[in-house]
């Protein structure tokens, strides 16, 4: 029988998700500080932010939040999908992936 390992394909899955959520809180804050130093230099306009503020240091705070939930989001989503891929390869065959154990 060919399946995979849910919890083994969570823990993976966790770990992927994490990756990209520290790419978009990367993203975010960086993103965020450079407006706020442009508005607050003059350089631009904006009608969304003052300027760097304490928000602007709040932001920084995707960096832990971001890869955390994007992680326990991540393993609950491997969990689903490895059970999905489980039970569908048990009725349709046809599904089955071949996994090459070295």
């Amino acid at each position: 029988m060919n399946s995979i390992g849910i919890f083994s394909f969570a823990k993976f899955q966790a770990f992927l998700f994490s990756l990209i959520g520290l790419l978009a809180g990367i993203l975010y804050s960086f993103g965020g500080l450079i407006i706020d130093t442009l508005v607050s230099l003059n350089w631009i306009t904006s009608e969304e932010t003052d300027g760097l503020s304490f928000g602007t240091m709040l932001a920084f705070i995707a960096l832990i939040g971001m890869p955390l939930i994007f992680g326990i989001v991540g393993f609950f989503a491997g969990i689903l999908e490895a059970f999905l891929y489980n039970t569908v390869v048990k009725w349709f065959p046809i599904f089955k992936m071949d996994f090459d154990h070295n």
